[in-house]
């Protein structure tokens, strides 16, 4: 086959083809008696089963899946493999905390509610049924985040502040470490609130889907290709 023949079964260009064998995620091709590149079905394989892995694993592990395909370092290929797997299933874990934990957050004031008041460390803490040394443990761990008072440098825990102490506390009481919740207050802020935070899960979880079924794909376009790899040896 030639480049063109590769390239036009993926809506290719022959340069980005050529491209791809420079980078060695194609193996060397032949060559004509005119020095035309010539390509064989293991190429054609190769360059299927590339495009399909860098849909779930991404462009620079599925080159160097395709490179220790190339050589013969299975041991490489695998580890590959299963560092991707791995590193999703962990986003995914994390995922599911952080649904955990929001399905926690009974205490949220309804919408129609005006927002908590502005109070102190001791008001705070008298409120939640706390000793003052916990929060300030909690802000040293990144959970709160309190303003200063700009005449005595007292902390003020404005609504915002006041919504994830509350939220730390039921954490906490659920059994959660700290670096968890801070994660999960730090997704709070980042989505603008628990609402928005839901919309952000399901968004998320769907990636997350695409991503493992896109994996699955690949893999099947390896298989292939390390089929006819090995047969051609």
């Amino acid at each position: 086959m030639r480049p063109v023949d590769l390239a036009r079964e993926h809506g290719l260009s022959t340069q980005a083809v050529r491209n791809y064998e420079d980078e060695r995620i194609l193996p060397p091709a032949g060559r004509s008696e005119s020095g035309y590149r010539q390509y064989s079905a293991a190429h054609a394989q190769a360059l299927r089963s590339f495009l399909a892995l860098r849909r779930g694993f991404g462009h620079r592990t599925a080159t160097a899946i395709l490179r220790a395909a190339h050589g013969g370092d299975d041991d490489t290929l695998f580890r590959l493999v299963d560092r991707a797997h791995a590193a999703l299933l962990h986003e995914r874990d994390t995922l599911d905390e952080v649904a955990a934990a929001l399905d926690t957050l009974t205490t949220d004031p309804p919408p129609h509610e005006a927002p908590s008041p502005s109070l102190s460390i001791g008001a705070l803490a008298h409120q939640l049924g706390m000793h003052p040394a916990s929060l300030r443990k909690w802000e040293r761990a990144g959970i709160l985040r309190p303003h200063r008072d700009p005449a005595t440098g007292h902390r003020v825990y404005h609504p915002d502040a006041v919504r994830d102490a509350r939220i730390a506390r039921q954490l906490r009481r659920g059994g959660y470490p700290l670096p968890h919740i801070r994660g999960f207050v730090d997704q709070l802020r980042e989505a603008g609130g628990p609402a928005a935070l839901r919309e952000l899960l399901h968004q998320w979880r769907a990636r997350i889907a695409r991503r493992s079924g896109a994996m699955l794909a690949g893999g099947r376009e390896l298989e292939g290709y390390l089929d006819l790899r090995d047969r051609g040896r």
